[in-house]
């Protein structure tokens, strides 16, 4: 039995999904599919299970019931990050509210991250069907020439993806069809006859060239990429390129087909996604995931600073929460600006604040980065054109990785934080 939050949340999602094209499903079966999510990831949000598995689901569902651009993504992740904590907390001032929100951003990232896996799982595969076509119908050409070769040329001719052919002895092209020209930019009619090399120009000749000679020497039979490419009139583009040896029935190699497509606005998108997932989305600083990836990530000796402000609730209670965002967005950028070159700052949530420093030399730069902090706080903060301070607390933990595990090195990062920042004066 689905509760009544649940359905309302997914009435909510649905509404918000409104636009986002979607022909394989109605909007009564868009509700109901919902539904399910809605009741599990509100339980999860609502600390009952700890389920990531409902965020993935959900995000697969979503791209096989067809919803695959930036929009629909984008308007999930904001019922997860608003809708869904209001659904399980709708007081904001209710003492759960914070981690109701931080499960929920947990949750937004889990279903950005599937949503761009399988995003690329549908459109890969879509592709691998579109080159396994060319290919039959090019060796149907071989073997019942007339026939095959119009099923082919209406393949060819046809296709929303890039196909070419490449003679295998002389590397020259053979022939291309419009989509071929349109993602490299170079016009149909003037490809053939001219070496891959030459249509490719200078400043794409690298990798996919190097791998394109081993495949006309015979090394390798096959190869598959993406690669940047740079058009003749300057304007820079992502490809998804394969290339096949074609053979004749003796196994004899006889030409070459090549297929593109171009992925820009997919890797456009997905370099987004992978932003949104890993980035606080008020102030732009790494959130608490990417932070401890890159915790995870270092070597050697760290150090780490964690500062939480001094004062910040009641700019909320007398100014709003939109001069709080205000203050936090401009404490960011002082801590961006007080940064050293080995140092990242994140926002692990409310008013809470973390700094890496990573091969740190000892316990005098730690302290240094430490004071470069404080100092960059100093200075009244500007709310609708009144004059605050904030003050910080801050303390820092030194921490051998090489020697910790990183679950011993959280504890340990903790402890030493909590400790420092007791013993140290209120700046």
């Amino acid at each position: 039995m689905i509760s009544v939050e649940a359905h309302e949340l997914a009435v909510r999602w649905a509404d918000r999904l409104d636009g986002a094209v979607a022909p394989t499903i109605t909007r009564a079966q868009i509700e109901n599919l919902l539904d399910g999510f809605a009741a599990r990831l509100i339980s999860v949000v609502g600390g009952a299970e700890d389920d990531p598995g409902a965020a993935e689901a959900a995000a697969k569902a979503l791209v096989a019931a067809n919803y695959r651009d930036a929009l629909a993504v984008h308007r999930s992740v904001l019922v997860l990050c608003k809708d869904l904590v209001l659904a399980v907390c709708p007081d904001p001032e209710d003492p759960g509210y914070p981690a109701a929100r931080d499960r929920a951003i947990d949750i937004a990232a889990v279903f950005a991250a599937e949503f761009t896996s399988a995003l690329r799982a549908a459109a890969l595969s879509e592709q691998e069907a579109t080159l396994a076509a060319a290919l039959t119908a090019a060796r149907e050409a071989e073997a019942r020439r007339q026939l095959s070769e119009a099923r082919f040329q209406a393949i060819f001719q046809g296709a929303s993806v890039g196909i070419g052919t490449v003679d295998i002895t002389t590397g020259q092209v053979v022939d291309v069809n419009q989509a071929m020209a349109d993602v490299l930019g170079v016009p149909a009619s003037e490809m053939p006859g001219r070496p891959v090399s030459d249509i490719l120009g200078p400043v794409n000749i690298g990798e996919a060239f190097g791998l394109f000679q081993r495949l006309i020497s015979g090394e390798i039979d096959r190869f598959r990429m993406e690669t940047a490419h740079t058009r003749p009139d300057g304007t820079e583009t992502v490809i998804d390129l394969s290339m096949t040896v074609v053979r004749d029935s003796a196994g004899a190699p006889r030409f070459l087909v090549g297929v593109t497509v171009d992925v820009t606005d997919r890797k456009h998108l997905a370099d987004q996604l992978w932003h949104d997932a890993h980035h606080d989305s008020l102030t732009g600083l790494p959130n608490r995931l990417l932070f401890f990836d890159r915790l995870t990530a270092a070597s050697g000796q760290v150090g780490v600073c964690y500062l939480d402000l001094d004062g910040f609730k009641e700019i909320n209670d007398q100014r709003g929460h939109t001069a709080g965002d205000r203050v936090l967005c401009d404490v960011a950028e002082r801590l961006r600006l007080a940064m050293p070159p080995n140092g990242v700052a994140a926002r692990l949530g409310g008013d809470e604040f973390i700094v890496l420093v990573e091969s740190c030399s000892g316990r005098e730069e730690l302290d240094n980065v430490a004071d470069s902090l404080l100092a960059a706080l100093h200075d009244p903060f500007d709310v609708a054109g009144l004059s605050v301070r904030v003050g910080a607390s801050i303390g820092t933990a030194l921490v051998d990785t090489h020697a910790t595990a990183i679950d011993e090195l959280m504890h340990a990062v903790d402890t030493a934080m909590y400790r420092d920042k007791a013993l140290r004066h209120r700046r």
